[in-house]
């Protein structure tokens, strides 16, 4: 067997029996430490993780930023891979990771990997793609940011492309993924409102229509064939939604402040 390569593979988890030992197995034997950072599964997420040996611990649940940043401060080697659990390295993207490790300590500070979705049934080569991702890491330079759910890596220096795809089997099914549109909405929108963003009428006018087209045309989803469509569409549902929630917290906000006479602690 190969020396496994000094990286900590970062993941967090709630409840993803179906995806973690998928993820696991692609990384397996490959890095020197897995970390698994848990907010409360009552699946068999922590047997699975303690099969691949990871270091599993559960933190109460603080949002996505925060969370991966805990998994992300766990860590113990120079390098971290970070992956969400319903993602797994082809077999083409952990050959790149492996031959740019054999060459010594990597000269960048980060690597970005191109996701590819699997969406009822089939790959996504348009909609979602490409959709490239930060996710190899020189540890003591990154951190995670972004607004919830919307988090991303950032690193100081410089980065470089990897090739190889990152698989994403990110939705069971059509309910699966409208259900996650209206969370994440939600998420999104009360991070708006700790932000101080407002409602504005042209966000309802303009933002859901400018998000479908860019889908559909800008990206070809239509080349997906009724898959893009369906993506481009939801993905309508999504920014609408978004910007619903948005107004509705702004319009229960306005009538608290109406019936107590003054502004309520959020």
């Amino acid at each position: 067997m190969r020396t496994p390569l000094p990286i900590s593979v970062a993941v967090i988890t709630k409840d993803e029996e179906e995806n973690l030992a998928r993820c696991l197995e692609s990384i397996s034997g490959f890095a020197a430490e897995i970390v698994v950072i848990d907010s409360g599964s009552t699946d068999r997420t922590e047997e699975i993780a303690r099969r691949f040996k990871a270091v599993f611990e559960t933190h109460p649940w603080p949002g996505y930023v925060e969370q991966k940043n805990n998994a992300l401060r766990r860590c113990s080697q120079l390098w971290v891979l970070a992956l969400d659990a319903d993602e797994v390295l082809s077999p083409e993207l952990r050959d790149s990771i492996q031959a740019l490790f054999a060459k010594g300590d990597p000269p960048a500070n980060g690597y970005w990997f191109n996701r590819r979705t699997f969406y009822l049934g089939e790959w996504i080569w348009h909609a979602w793609y490409p959709e490239w991702r930060l996710r190899l890491v020189r540890r003591q330079s990154a951190s995670w940011t972004g607004l919830n759910p919307h988090d991303y890596l950032e690193v100081a220096g410089a980065t470089e492309r990897l090739r190889g795809d990152l698989l994403h089997y990110s939705f069971r099914d059509l309910s699966d993924h409208l259900e996650k549109t209206i969370r994440y909405a939600r998420i999104m929108a009360n991070s708006y409102t700790r932000q101080g963003r407002r409602f504005h009428w042209y966000h309802w006018l303009f933002s859901p229509w400018i998000a479908l087209f860019k889908h559909l045309i800008f990206k070809q989803g239509f080349r997906d064939g009724w898959r893009g469509w369906l993506i481009s569409f939801v993905k309508w549902v999504d920014v609408f939604a978004k910007y619903s929630f948005l107004l509705e917290r702004e319009l229960k906000a306005t009538k608290k402040v109406g019936d107590a006479g003054e502004p309520v602690k959020k």
